[in-house]
């Protein structure tokens, strides 16, 4: 365990997930498309030389990005390493000449590639452990002139949860986030949001967190007296309508690296 992560727990969880997490990652879908759109623009598809990706899990972003430009080498990082075969066809399928795939975690990977064009990753570094070495780490790898660019989420992210529960991640905000960036970073363009799911009753929001991995915090057995006053907990606090609600708030980032 790194920080308070367990990188270890977050694996196996999205191994045993990965191929239906389209499914049911409707949020983590929407963001990859829009991050896709906000890298690329709305019209020419550009291209870049060397792309990497960070967390390419399922492969949602690497469609989205790789629909909307053009890429001759794609490099690929996940803890998960199924991700690779899910990955690579996509990226061949469009039109990439050279791919390669890096298993396990960035932040602990002693060397990646330089001279990217565009580094980018959507919905996973809310997982790192130490977000201003991340910076510095891509700063290594970005050459001046290319792209950091990120989804990840801010701190009313699954407010609900967290308030009962209290397993947070370490979430930023965009002011942080670009403090973090500034000595190797300058800002392109950072937005965010707060979006609500609706579900029918706490059990099928705990269900939603389940099929997408995103509970990997901590590994511990819910006993029926503890699942029951959750329940109760979450249906009196979060009501909405005839269920009850789930907030998400997706921050994206668009980082260029400043010239030496």
């Amino acid at each position: 365990m790194y920080g308070g992560v367990n990188k270890e727990l977050i694996r196996q969880r999205f191994a045993r997930r990965l191929r239906g997490y389209r499914r049911y990652a409707i949020i983590q879908g929407s963001m990859a498309s829009k991050l896709a759109g906000m890298i690329c623009g709305g019209s020419d598809r550009p291209s870049f030389e060397k792309i990497l990706e960070i967390g390419s899990g399922s492969g949602a972003f690497t469609e989205a990005l790789l629909a909307r430009c053009q890429a001759r080498y794609y490099v690929a990082n996940d803890l998960v390493q199924q991700s690779s075969d899910l990955v690579r066809e996509t990226a061949l399928r469009h039109g990439v000449r050279d791919f390669s795939f890096i298993a396990g975690d960035v932040e602990r990977y002693p060397v990646l590639p330089d001279q990217i064009d565009l580094a980018a990753s959507n919905a996973t570094v809310q997982w790192l452990s130490d977000m201003p070495l991340f910076f510095r780490k891509m700063s290594e790898v970005v050459k001046p002139g290319g792209l950091l660019a990120f989804s990840t989420f801010g701190r009313r992210n699954m407010l609900e949860i967290n308030s009962l529960e209290q397993h947070a991640l370490n979430y930023y905000s965009l002011a942080e986030l670009q403090d973090m960036a500034e000595p190797w970073f300058a800002v392109v363009q950072l937005r965010e949001e707060v979006r609500k799911l609706d579900f029918r009753s706490p059990e099928e929001v705990l269900r939603h967190i389940s099929r997408t991995g995103v509970n990997g915090l901590v590994r511990e057995t819910w006993t029926k007296t503890r699942h029951r006053r959750f329940v109760e907990r979450y249906r009196l606090s979060f009501s909405s309508g005839s269920g009850v609600h789930l907030t998400y708030h997706p921050l994206f980032c668009i980082f260029r690296r400043k010239e030496e």
